[in-house]
């Protein structure tokens, strides 16, 4: 099921987490080598897919972090 552009969850895949679509690449592993230091290039060819489909997990967990809750405990 398609639940944003270009990222999709199925449960057969990845145990059910966001995934590129056509690929079993999660879109948290993504999002971590970028966070990590590899550049969007070194990302699309480690783990073939596309610009596109990396601009659309950025996407995606901007909109995730948009209406997530934070809760500040003392």
């Amino acid at each position: 099921m398609e639940i944003a552009p270009r990222i999709v969850v199925d449960p057969d895949i990845r145990l059910g987490k966001p995934v590129i679509r056509g690929t079993r690449v999660p879109v948290e592993l993504v999002i971590a080598k970028l966070s990590g230091g590899m550049t969007a290039d070194e990302v699309a060819k480690e783990y073939e897919i596309t610009q596109e489909d990396i601009r659309a997990a950025l996407m995606y967990a901007a909109r995730i972090l948009a209406v997530e809750e934070v809760q500040v405990t003392e």
